[in-house]
């Protein structure tokens, strides 16, 4: 007879894999940081690894089976599910955990795909998890349009929607809610609903050129 896991014993599967994850992005800043010679390659190593797509393991490792079939009903809305897409969730869940990470980050500002990173990993933080300092949460949202704007230039010149999930987020969950919205500083707002609504646009259009 096979075995079923319990809720708890596949919940804890979960939290030890998104932990070593996080160990593993947490390695890689930390690289970065102390080896300035290697910070861009090791920063676009980062990159491309938090984009890849979850693979069949994995999903059954992060994925409840309600999870796993939700995300299969919402692919064609939502593009792939990568593991920026988890690990966003989780740092929203469980806030500390991305800490370390973000503190990395800071050090790490002004290299290239910093922002893509940041964007990626903590764009719900971002508006779901309380800041009080106002100076750092204009840091954190001019990194957050500067990296999404970078991605959304990405999936505009590779044809694909691997990013989707990010601007329906910024779209539905934050342009279009107001309080979200105006914890966004004003003259960054019309940058996020731009490339928010720029991104659904893409989508449609090529939703329409997979149809024809």
């Amino acid at each position: 007879m096979e075995k079923v896991s319990s809720p708890s014993s596949s919940f804890s599967r979960r939290s030890a894999y998104l932990e070593a994850l996080t160990q593993e992005i947490k390695k890689k800043l930390t690289r970065a940081v102390v080896s300035p010679a290697q910070t861009r390659n090791l920063l676009q190593d980062l990159f491309a690894d938090i984009a890849l797509e979850v693979d069949d393991r994995a999903k059954d490792v992060i994925l409840s089976k309600e999870e796993d079939l939700i995300t299969s009903d919402e692919a064609d809305a939502d593009g792939p599910l990568c593991f920026f897409d988890v690990l966003a969730d989780y740092y929203v869940k469980v806030s500390e955990r991305g800490k370390d990470i973000l503190d990395l980050m800071v050090q790490l500002w002004s290299q290239s795909f910093a922002s893509h990173i940041f964007s990626l990993l903590f764009h719900k933080w971002l508006f779901e998890v309380e800041l009080d300092n106002q100076e750092i949460l204009l840091r954190y949202s001019s990194a957050l349009v500067q990296g999404a704007t970078n991605v959304f230039w990405i999936d505009i010149q590779t044809n694909t929607r691997r990013f989707q999930s990010l601007f329906r987020y910024l779209l539905e969950e934050v342009a279009l809610e107001q309080i979200r919205l105006k914890k966004f500083p004003f003259r960054l707002r019309g940058n996020c609903i731009s490339y928010s609504l720029g991104s659904f646009s893409f989508t449609i259009q090529w939703i329409n050129s997979i149809a024809s």
